[in-house]
């Protein structure tokens, strides 16, 4: 394994403008072509109406493929590429143009992506086949379809060469979710949870549907190369006062942070656990949610041209990281307590951005893939086996129980890397992004850093409070809500088969593996940081990777953050020595007390809660962090009533204004005067005869009268006149 990775250091760093346009790489399309060939055959499952394991026997060759056509053209990987598929957009017009072929760009971070996208995609696939088997059929069909739509939507979003086809498989695994969400569409919490996530993440789309019309009409392109080109000349255009280059980086932050639920857009993950077990570790462990962190990577440059929005990053993912992690201590759902936990290890990531570790923030997004999946799946194994049951206070000691021995320690490996202990995957990738907050030289980094120190403290209790709770201690468990008001005297769970125990054991392998490339030497001069700083170093992020001598090796400050190389310190001494020793200590504290409230003590957790409940002054914490802060209630009251409360005006307004008065009314005038005048055209002469002298005798009166009238109307005017005039004259003398 050291060798195989210890081969990819022999490649050489090369800007991103120097892109070839190779033809005999036309075979790597197949890694996008092969989810749309699997979503093509299940569908032809579906119209036969197959009802056997076809469809996911067909999704994982297909996703396979695509894993092993990764990794040949990562093995074979030297620079940078552009690789077209076919022409797809190319407007032209006097005085400008608007090109986005169908094209993947290949690089070393979009390699970096991949493997991990469709190495995992492939691995839950085949977890999926034996954990959907209940719904074998129409079902079965429809979420291996979901899920090919979701994996080529993600490579087009990984894979693309420009900013439009990012966008193409922005809405695609936006949409994907939306089906997979919602695959008990009977049921409706399913329904809403889909809903919300599709609606909450409409806002972050628009964010980067207007971003690109900046960076389009500010850069005069879409292409990743030609806008780094145009950066490093710096002839992009200044119109319109130069405030689009300022607001290009917050659009796009705001659309990082509705995919990768960061505050205020988060509220839509936790619910989206409503899907199966497998979508949440596929959509939100693995893939989707890290949207937003490689959008951010991938523009970095263009966050560099505001002084203020990567501290914004930083400030929003700490922020983010620290209530989540509150939110999880309190919960009971074992499945919702790592939902809550990715949010909070998102926020780790953005922290990493923003105090310009893009090197730490892609490290933490390749190893949480792996042990936020375990994890994820361990779960959805328990719940498989135990009729729904998540609630962490009705399951115990499950690594005694024959047959879920797999399950549980599986579970440690992903439980010891979330918490970061030393020397997993974890530590490594979290210490990098803890010392940089106190490296870099930006508005309260210092204290995000202590914050996000806290944070990992919290992070160890709650991943252990799981473990503890549910692994640990004496035999008991109670059946979920899947029983249907069966009888649970006779119940007994049934352990995972084959499928699910062989998944558990690869990608928790993975977990423990991803703390290698932290150890790969880099050949590339003056960079530390192993294989994932070699991978984020050829790209646009390539200056917030560890070692990147800035300058010329002279410290430079940009705007309110100052990029000089190990400049500040915690406690007087070295960031990236003194984090070893202090997230070690921090998170063993979290785990001790995870140890001791919930395995050897487990009575005394009961009675805190009481004691703090008890009290007026403190009661306000536990029920707080229950019920997640309220944050859904808030918005509720605050955006979701109002903007209800508004419809409903909207509608009365339309249905009895608009509708009623103005075009019912107008319509309706007609017919009130045809009522009117219907008497006189009834088919009788002598009512005809009676029209007739009426009308004789109303124009006969007119023509007497008309001359008195007229002299009447005249006498009028002329009195109105005079009057005008003693007017004016009294307003004049006086």
């Amino acid at each position: 394994m050291l060798s195989l990775l210890s081969s990819l250091t022999a490649m050489p760093a090369v800007p991103t403008s120097e892109v070839l346009h190779p033809a005999n790489l036309s075979w790597a399309g197949f890694i996008l072509w092969m989810p749309l060939v699997s979503l093509v055959l299940c569908g032809l499952c579906a119209a036969c109406k197959v009802k056997s394991k076809a469809p996911a026997t067909i999704t994982v060759i297909c996703l396979g493929t695509s894993f092993l056509l990764t990794l040949v053209l990562w093995n074979g990987y030297t620079q940078p590429e552009t690789i077209l598929l076919f022409d797809w957009l190319q407007i032209h017009w006097d005085g400008g143009s608007f090109v986005a072929n169908f094209a993947l760009y290949v690089d070393s971070l979009t390699l970096l992506w991949m493997l991990f996208v469709t190495g995992l995609g492939t691995l839950i696939a085949v977890y999926a086949s034996e954990y959907m088997e209940h719904d074998v059929g129409k079902g079965y069909t429809r979420f291996f379809a979901g899920v090919s739509v979701f994996l080529f939507a993600m490579t087009c979003l990984v894979m693309g060469d420009n900013l439009l086809m990012l966008y193409l498989g922005w809405e695609g695994v936006g949409f994907a979710s939306y089906w997979l969400i919602g695959y008990f569409y009977q049921k409706p919490s399913a329904v809403a949870a889909a809903k919300k996530a599709f609606i909450v993440n409409r806002i972050g789309d628009v964010g980067l549907a207007l971003a690109i019309y900046l960076i389009w009409s500010t850069f005069g392109t879409v292409q990743y190369d030609e806008i780094t080109t145009v950066l490093q000349s710096e002839a992009y255009d200044a119109s319109f006062g130069g405030w689009t280059v300022h607001a290009i980086p917050y659009l796009l932050m705001l659309a990082a942070f509705g995919k990768s639920a960061q505050l205020p857009l988060y509220v839509w993950l936790p619910d989206a656990m409503e899907g199966p077990t497998p979508v949440s570790a596929l959509i939100h462990a693995a893939t989707m949610v890290t949207a937003g962190v490689y959008l951010i990577i991938r523009t970095y440059p263009l966050f560099m041209l505001d002084d203020y929005a990567l501290p914004t990053v930083a400030w929003v993912g700490g922020l983010t990281a620290l209530l989540a992690a509150t939110i999880a201590m309190a919960q009971y759902d074992i499945k919702r307590i790592m939902a809550y936990s990715t949010i909070s290890q998102l926020g780790y990531m953005f922290l990493g951005l923003g105090v310009v570790t893009s090197y730490g923030a892609a490290y933490h997004v390749f190893t949480h893939a792996f042990f936020k999946a375990v994890l994820f799946l361990t779960c959805g194994a328990i719940m498989h086996g135990f009729a729904g049951q998540l609630d962490l206070r009705r399951l115990s000691g499950l690594r005694k129980m024959k047959g879920w021995k797999i399950v549980s320690y599986t579970m440690l490996v992903g439980c010891l890397c979330l918490a970061g202990f030393p020397f997993t995957s974890g530590y490594f990738s979290k210490d990098a992004i803890l010392a940089e907050a106190f490296v870099t030289q930006g508005p309260g980094f210092e204290v995000l850093g202590w914050l996000a120190i806290f944070t990992a403290g919290l992070t160890a209790y709650y991943t252990f409070r799981v473990w503890f709770r549910v692994c640990a201690g004496p035999v008991h468990f109670e059946p979920g809500d899947e029983l249907h008001g069966e009888d649970t005297s006779s119940f007994h769970p049934h352990a995972p088969r084959f499928a699910i125990n062989f998944v558990l054991i690869v990608i928790a392998l993975g977990a423990l593996l991803a703390a290698l490339p932290y150890f790969v030497p880099n050949e590339t001069e003056n960079l530390h940081g192993g294989w994932v700083a070699e991978m984020v170093h050829d790209s646009p992020a390539r200056d917030g990777v560890p070692g990147v001598i800035v300058d010329g090796g002279q410290a430079e400050a940009h705007g309110t953050i100052n990029y000089e190389i190990g400049h500040g310190d915690i406690l007087g001494i070295d960031p990236h020595k003194a984090m070893y020793y202090i997230s070690a200590i921090v998170g063993f504290i979290g785990i001790g007390f995870a140890l001791f409230f919930h395995l050897y003590c487990r009575s005394a957790a009961d009675k805190l809660r009481g004691k703090l409940l008890a009290s007026r002054a403190t009661r306000w914490l536990p029920t707080a962090m229950e019920h997640k802060w309220y944050v859904d209630e808030i918005y509720i009251a605050t955006i979701r009533s109002p903007l209800w409360i508004l419809g409903k005006i909207f509608s009365l307004f339309d249905r009895y204004f608009i509708d009623g008065a103005l075009v019912n009314g107008i319509a309706g005038l007609p017919r009130v005067l045809a009522r009117w005048f219907a008497p006189l055209h009834n088919g009788a002469i002598q009512s005809y005869a009676i029209s007739m002298i009426g009308g004789a005798v109303l124009i006969t009166l007119l023509m007497l009268f008309m001359p008195e009238i007229v002299e009447f109307l005249q006498s009028l005017s002329e009195q109105n006149a005079s009057t005008e005039q003693v007017v004016a004259t009294l307003g004049g003398g006086k």
